[in-house]
């Protein structure tokens, strides 16, 4: 599999990260960071290594996977698009669903 040049993130995803990034400065005053530090982190392994989460069930696009982010307790949903990763999701694990992809 070749490698990703880059992550692209679709503005459903956008509109996530910006809600879970503010919940989480407003709430976890000890690590306000902690969100979009994890998500940094897992961006920058998905560039080496693309197809390192699950494949996802219950989606209608095809190739979708999943990668967790444990420390903050979010499922990044992604799937490999030309040469980029294209960010679907960020779902908090707590939800009783998965988002609608």
């Amino acid at each position: 599999m070749s490698r990703a040049h880059r992550i692209e993130i679709t503005d459903n995803a956008q509109a996530h990260i910006v809600a879970a990034s503010a919940w989480w400065h407003e709430n976890r005053p000890a690590a306000p960071d902690a969100f979009l530090d994890e998500l940094d982190r897992i961006f920058d392994l998905l560039l080496v290594e693309p197809a390192m989460g699950t494949l996802a069930i219950n989606t209608r696009l095809a190739e979708v996977r999943r990668v967790t982010l444990s420390r903050v307790r979010y499922h990044v949903y992604y799937r490999l698009a030309d040469d980029a990763i294209q960010i679907l999701a960020v779902w908090h694990t707590s939800r009783g669903q998965d988002p609608e992809l």
